[in-house]
Formats: structure tokens, C-alpha cells, sequence
């Protein structure tokens, strides 16, 4: 508030010499208060803080004045109450009447060379601006006289205005009631939900232990059925029982195929089981992405036709070691390149390793010239069981269960997967994951 800054326009000036004078600058300042378009109970609070002020110059002193001033600053308006001693000088006032003023009013300043005394401000309404003509009008009112400085009529106001207080407040504390009732309900209707919420989170919980039990149960018990169907196959196809016939030989062999797939289900089911139940250990040791680029092109030659896709390592010679765990490291981008070479009919799939500064992480990428994945469906592919329809997808049956289970050993190595693709124009598959591999995480998982 600039109202100091100000020139104030004097309305009213009250000599302060008894109690009388202090019953009549109470009765002035609510007077010019109500001209001046204050509330009602603006009026009160402006009266009481300036009859509290004035008790206490008229204690303080012999002889003292109020002042009151109308001061224009900027876009508000503010009434200016100055209690001094008579002859211009500061009083010294009882602390309870400088409190109460604090409390009623906008701005206190105790005396100072410019402003002796003790000054009290309380802004206008905003709604309220005196012009000319209503300062005219205001000033004739003040002229006319104000009441008579009768005690007794200024304590029957006083009631009147306690009684009005205290019905206002009255009202207040019913609302406040109200709404407390209000926020009870509500309090308990949030403890019903959070209750409810506990509990579905409590049957979740039980429910997904259950299927990681379920699905790593079911896995070992069909482990053992699935490896003898595919030896006695592969006994049968190295013609160690005798020789076959063309026809015999290529159910066998489908008997084989499907064997492998049921067995690579089984083998992700297992994983994510594991992960899921927190039991996989994460083995921490120096990789070295040039060896692991080796390691896995001798294993993934098998799957590559060189006669329409190449399937490209680009040696990461600047890739220092870093820590971390190589065998699920690999599985990652196994798993990468084996979809990789699906569902690129001709083309190249390109395998790199690149060290980022900025996050100081390593950054394996599988990059392929396939029939590429629609934004839509860049969620989907993460998702358990999922797969997108296509006919390379027809031709190449899958689990479902390699992307997400690439997801959460991303995690598990404290890194995550990244992807991005064009329709017709391929994917790029990011394993990011950091240099040092932080050995809480890995306490967490064992």
C-alpha cells in the first residue's frame, strides 16, 4: 500500500481530551466509515480500532487529536486515521491497543518524522471511488455535526453491533457444521474405497502369485515330457530305430518342429514366472560387446537366408566394457534379431552398440528393412500373448511372450526398451542400460 506516498485530503479532526472524546471519535469514524461506502462490519472494525487508539493517547496523555484523511492511492482509495498528541508529537499507546489495531485494520505505522503519531489504514471497497462530487456531499454530512458523545447510547451500538456479530458467527459455525458433516461423510467414504481398493489390491496380489506359481509349475512338469518327444524325434530322423519312409519322415519331423515351439513357450513362461516371483539372479561381470557380437552371429547364422536378407554386426571397436549380465543381455537381442529376421522379407537387419555420454549408458540397437510396426500397435507388442496381424505373423508363429519378457529383463539390468517404427519401412529396437550396474538393484531381484 503507497497510501504514505500519497496526498492526503483531511475530512475530520477529533480532539482527544476524556472519555467522551473517545465515545465520540468512535461514533465519527463509524459515521464517515458508512459515507465513506464501507461494510457494516468494516464500519465496526474502523470504530473499534480507532476508539481503542484514542483510549489509549487519552491514557497516555493529557491532551491528543484524531485525524482522519482520505488518500487517493493509484487504483484503491484508502481511509488515513493519524492519533497524535495535541501539540503534533507521538504517544506512547498500551500494547493491546496497538495489537487490536494490527488486527482490524490494513496497515499500522507507528510515528515517524512525516507521520507523528500512530497511523491506522483501511482501503475503500473496490467498488467504491469518492469523487468531487461525493467529497462534497460526505464533507456537508460531517458538517451537519455527528451524534451526541452519549456513553449510554454508544454502549446500547455497541451491543447492537456484538448481537449482530454474534448472529453472523452463529451462522458461520452452522455452515462450518454443515460442511464438517459433509467432509465426515466424505472422510469415510474415501476410508470404504481405500478399504475396497486394499482389498482388490490384496486378491491381485494373491491372483498373480497364484499364476506365477501355476506358470512355473505347469513349465517344469511339461520341461521333461517336451525334451524326451524331442529326442525319441531326433532318434527317429538320425534313423538310429532304422530307416524311414519319405511320408514317415516328414511327420516326424513336424512332431520335432512343434516340439521346439512348445518348448521355447515354455522356456519364456519359466522366465517370466521367475521374474515375476523375484527368483532370477542377476550374474554381474565385465561385458565386452565385440565378443558378444561374436557369440551372437555364430548363433543366429542358422536362422539368416543370405540369399534376401543380410544380417549385419557393426563392431562397437569404441564401446568399452561395462557391467552387467552378458547371457541376459544376449537373450535381449536374440530375441530382437530372430523378429528382426521374421518379418523382414528382403533387406538387411543391422546390430550396433554405442556408448551415450550424456546418460553414460550403453545403447544396443536392432535395426531392420521389414514390414515395420503402426503406432497403434507399438504398445500392443509388449503386452503378454499379444501379436499384431499379419500374414508374416500367420507364417511365423510366435508365443507373444518375447517382447514383454525383453521388457522386464531390460528392468531387471536396470535399463529399459525402446522402439521405433515406420510402416513398410522397419524397426529399430533400443536395449539402453547403464554402465554400472547398481548393486542394490541386483540384492533386490536375487
Amino acid at each position: 500500500m503507497n497510501a504514505s506516498r500519497a496526498t492526503p485530503l483531511r475530512l475530520l479532526h477529533v480532539g482527544l481530551a476524556n472519555e467522551q472524546d473517545v465515545v465520540l471519535v468512535r461514533q465519527r469514524a463509524r459515521q464517515l466509515s458508512q459515507l465513506l461506502g464501507f461494510s457494516q462490519q468494516d464500519q465496526v472494525r474502523v470504530a473499534t480500532a480507532v476508539s481503542e487508539v484514542a483510549r489509549g493517547a487519552c491514557l497516555a496523555s493529557a491532551r491528543g487529536r484524531a485525524e482522519f484523511f482520505l488518500v487517493d492511492a493509484g487504483r484503491r482509495q484508502v481511509l488515513e486515521v493519524t492519533v497524535a498528541a495535541r501539540d503534533g508529537g507521538a504517544v506512547a499507546l498500551p500494547d493491546d491497543a496497538v495489537v487490536t489495531a494490527h488486527r482490524l485494520m490494513d496497515e499500522c505505522v507507528s510515528g515517524s518524522e512525516d507521520t507523528p503519531g500512530f497511523t491506522m489504514r483501511k482501503m475503500l471497497p473496490a467498488s467504491v471511488h469518492v469523487d468531487g462530487a461525493r467529497l462534497a456531499d460526505i464533507a456537508a454530512q460531517l458538517a451537519k455535526g455527528g451524534p451526541v458523545a452519549d456513553t449510554y447510547l454508544e454502549v446500547h451500538q455497541q451491543n447492537q453491533e456484538l448481537v449482530a456479530t454474534l448472529a453472523e458467527l452463529r451462522e458461520r459455525q452452522e455452515d462450518l457444521l454443515g460442511l464438517t458433516r459433509e467432509l465426515e461423510d466424505t472422510n469415510r467414504g474415501i476410508v470404504a474405497l481405500y478399504a475396497e481398493i486394499e482389498d482388490k489390491a490384496e486378491r491381485l496380489r494373491r491372483a498373480d502369485e497364484m499364476k506365477s506359481r501355476f506358470l512355473s509349475n505347469t513349465s517344469h512338469e511339461l520341461r521333461t515330457p517336451l525334451s524326451s518327444i524331442r529326442a525319441l524325434a531326433k532318434l527317429l530322423l538320425d534313423r538310429m530305430d532304422g530307416d524311414l519312409t519319405p511320408e514317415q519322415e516328414r511327420q516326424v519331423s513336424f512332431i520335432l518342429s512343434a516340439a521346439n515351439d512348445l518348448s521355447e513357450l515354455v522356456n519364456d513362461l519359466l522366465d517370466l514366472a521367475k521374474i515375476e516371483a523375484g527368483k532370477v539372479e542377476v550374474q554381474v561381470a565385465p561385458v565386452v560387446p565385440d565378443h558378444l557380437f561374436r557369440a551372437l552371429k555364430g548363433m543366429l547364422r542358422p536362422l539368416v537366408d543370405e540369399g534376401r536378407v543380410a544380417l549385419e554386426f557393426v563392431t562397437p571397436d569404441a564401446v568399452e566394457p561395462f557391467d552387467s549380465d552378458e547371457g541376459k543381455i544376449s537373450q535381449v537381442l536374440r530375441n530382437f534379431i530372430s523378429n528382426a529376421l521374421k518379418f523382414t522379407e528382403e533387406g538387411s537387419v543391422t546390430v550396433s552398440a554405442r556408448h551415450d555420454p550424456q546418460e553414460d549408458t550403453i545403447v544396443f540397437a536392432v535395426t531392420d528393412s521389414g514390414i515395420g510396426i503402426s503406432p497403434d500397435n507399438l504398445q500392443l507388442i509388449f503386452e503378454e500373448f499379444s501379436q499384431i496381424e499379419h500374414p508374416l505373423q500367420r507364417r511365423s508363429k510366435g508365443t507373444g511372450l518375447g517382447l514383454p519378457l525383453c521388457r522386464k529383463l531390460a528392468a531387471l539390468l536396470g535399463g529399459r526398451v525402446e522402439v521405433k517404427s515406420t510402416v513398410g519401412a522397419g524397426s529399430t529396437f533400443r536395449l539402453v542400460l547403464p554402465r554400472q550396474f547398481a548393486t542394490s538393484r541386483r540384492d533386490d531381484v536375487i
